[in-house]
């Protein structure tokens, strides 16, 4: 009977070993498909963007094989952004790089010290042009005004040159990347057209910002910019700089002063009220908001053409 007892147990202590060792191969198998499946989130698999405009090109043309990561958080400034230990960290393991040196100090020294295996400045492929003489513009380290994102015809220029990146770093989805390339091209083709002439026959083409970053706009679709203060957009403008912008405000005929999303309208307003002009916001697109969670450079390129062709009563 003992013997009998001890057989029995040996027995069911073998299947016990036999089911685990299933279930093992089992879960091994499932852990491996999941793996395959799951999408890539290592740094192998990693775009990093200085800032919001050259992330919408990543996200648009290698956001379905790659994490696209905006080093630069919504409602900053990425002139003033220090990077994150963690950020810096993300440099150094992503897979490309895409940034404009000379905006973000902190960006260029990572990119330039923990760079990717692929790295493209902006600067070496888009024409920089140097800031209007006494504009205000915020020039780069190198008197170069990075605002080229305001020209569509510029962004065109750009998105080509980081799907060629792009092949380079992944020659696998080569087609894809150029694919999704020539779409964002055409939607900017359109943009270009849509400014083209929207602002073809306006009233006055006199556009009175808080702040120059809009030059390059000005220059691609005729407009004379004209900033209210210096460097910065909070800066307070002289009383000889206040006498002469009410003297061209009125010879000009301008109806608007505009200012930004991510600076402080109290410049802009104060000179409206002085003077009984309107306000409205010019986006310099060069961060996203919380507002509105669905916008896109785009829709906020759109809303400005919106407001610009207002002001200047353009038909």
């Amino acid at each position: 009977m003992i013997l009998i007892l001890m057989r029995m147990v040996l027995m069911n202590r073998g299947r016990a070993v036999i089911t685990m060792a299933l279930a093992g191969v089992l879960a091994a198998g499932l852990t491996g498909v999941l793996t395959a499946c799951r999408p890539p989130t290592s740094g192998a698999h990693t775009v990093v963007t200085s800032f919001y405009p050259l992330y919408f090109i990543a996200e648009r043309v290698a956001g379905r094989y790659n994490d696209v990561v905006d080093l630069t958080p919504p409602g900053v400034e990425p002139h003033e952004y220090e990077l994150t230990v963690r950020q810096v960290a993300q440099i150094d393991t992503a897979r490309v790089g895409f940034y404009l040196s000379g905006v973000a100090p902190s960006v260029d020294q990572a990119m330039a010290n923990d760079s990717p295996d692929h790295v493209l400045d902006v600067a070496d492929v888009v024409h920089l042009a140097a800031p209007v003489t006494g504009s205000g513009v915020e020039s780069t380290s190198d008197n170069r005004d990075p605002h080229f994102w305001q020209d569509p015809v510029l962004m065109q220029e750009a998105t080509t040159a980081f799907a060629t990146t792009m092949v380079e770093a992944d020659p696998r989805h080569a087609a894809y990347y150029r694919l999704q390339s020539d779409r964002l091209v055409r939607d900017l083709r359109r943009l270009d057209h849509h400014f083209g002439k929207g602002l073809a026959s306006c009233a006055t083409r006199t556009v009175v910002v808080s702040h120059d970053a809009f030059e390059y706009l000005g220059r691609r679709y005729h407009l004379d910019i004209v900033p209210i203060a210096g460097l910065e957009p909070d800066a307070e403008p002289s009383l000889q700089r206040l006498r002469d912008l009410t003297g061209l405000i009125r010879d000009q005929n301008v109806t608007t002063i505009f200012f930004e999303t991510l600076a402080s309208p109290a410049l802009a307003q104060s000179l409206a009220g002085d003077l009984g002009l309107k306000t409205a916001v010019l986006d310099p697109i060069e961060g996203l908001t919380s507002s509105d969670p669905h916008a896109t450079y785009l829709t906020l390129m759109r809303q400005n053409l919106a407001a610009l062709a207002k002001a200047g009563d353009c038909t």
